[in-house]
């Protein structure tokens, strides 16, 4: 044994041997983690589902004596049997993170359990080339790194990894809202000018999304998924009420209050789509200008960083460098 740690040390440093255990113990992490995470089904559970089974009618089954399927099994999703451990453990936070994905534009049914696959496959994987980064660093300089630095080393890479998941969701968040935001007044217009010329409000968004797919897909896409669930029959303030969670802009939310309520209180849906339409041109008008207004402030420090230090050299530099020949002058005499 003393042997081995004597190779160590002589080999990685006095860190040698503490590495050694690191690497032996992710190993056993990811040797046994399948294991750990595969789900068992419970007796009484099973006992449950045995007793609550309904008794086959007669000529239903065939062969051994079971019940005659109706479809093939298509198989389940290869992360079924670590859902236990890639997806949150109450509904409330699951809730949460499918809207969050949702509003990414990552819909599948298994977006949640691919999103925590990825994260927690990332954050080891980087965890684990920031060992070996360190191990071969530590071989092959000229100094032996300190325990500061292969914690560094370490760490490092693997928080990026976790972390670097995250932060690419919420950039496509920002820019999808964004991008809705900017659309939703186009969108109006067209809406409202579909519903003028006589078509019904269904028949109108499905117009508007046909239109709005090249400039502005992630709106056509929304206004694309209201029309299905419209034709699959579900209500319509449902899915309005749906269509505004899902999109995350206050003033799709806002429109969509206004559609529910005109359709629940017999109103004019033309008359309320051209006074949301203004309103929302108004908006956009407003946001602009804001924008245009922050520009002054924002190359404050930049003319301040840029214009000022030239200036102060240009003014102030030959005074002071007649100062210094004087003063040199005087020395010498």
């Amino acid at each position: 044994m003393s042997d081995i740690l004597n190779m160590l040390t002589g080999a990685f440093g006095p860190m040698g041997p503490v590495l050694a255990m690191a690497v032996i113990g992710l190993l056993l992490v990811v040797a046994t983690l399948p294991a750990l995470l595969k789900k068992q089904t419970d007796p009484l559970d099973r006992l449950r589902a045995a007793s609550e089974a309904p008794t086959p009618a007669r000529g239903a089954t065939r062969g051994k004596g079971k019940p005659q399927k109706l479809r093939a099994d298509q198989g389940s999703d290869k992360l079924d049997k670590y859902a236990g451990f890639l997806e949150p453990k109450n509904k409330e936070e699951m809730t949460e993170a499918r809207k969050w994905l949702h509003r990414a534009g990552y819909r599948s049914p298994s977006a949640v359990r691919t999103f925590h696959a990825i994260q927690f496959a990332m954050g080891l994987g980087l965890l684990g080339l920031g060992i070996a980064y360190a191990l071969y660093m530590n071989a092959t300089g000229p100094v032996p790194l300190t325990p500061t630095q292969m914690i560094l080393y370490v760490l490092l890479p693997g928080a990026f990894g976790y972390i670097a998941p995250k932060r690419w969701v919420n950039k496509r968040v920002k820019a999808r809202t964004q991008e809705i935001q900017d659309g939703f007044p186009d969108a109006l217009d067209m809406l409202l000018v579909c519903v003028e010329a006589g078509q019904s409000l269904d028949q109108g968004i499905v117009r508007v999304a046909k239109e709005l797919q090249s400039s502005y897909p992630a709106m056509a896409e929304e206004f694309e998924t209201v029309a299905h669930e419209i034709k699959a029959g579900l209500d319509k303030a449902v899915v309005l009420r749906a269509f505004g969670e899902r999109s995350g802009v206050s003033d799709v939310m806002s429109f969509t209050t206004v559609m529910i309520q005109s359709q629940q209180f017999g109103t004019s849906i033309a008359d309320a789509l051209r006074l949301y339409a203004a309103d929302m041109r108004d908006k956009r008008v407003m946001r602009a200008e804001e924008a245009a207004n922050k520009i002054p402030t924002k190359m404050t420090l930049g003319t301040m960083m840029f214009t000022v230090p030239p200036l102060l050299i240009i003014l102030v530099g030959p005074s002071v460098h007649d100062m210094i020949e004087n003063f040199k002058s005087i020395g010498v005499q």
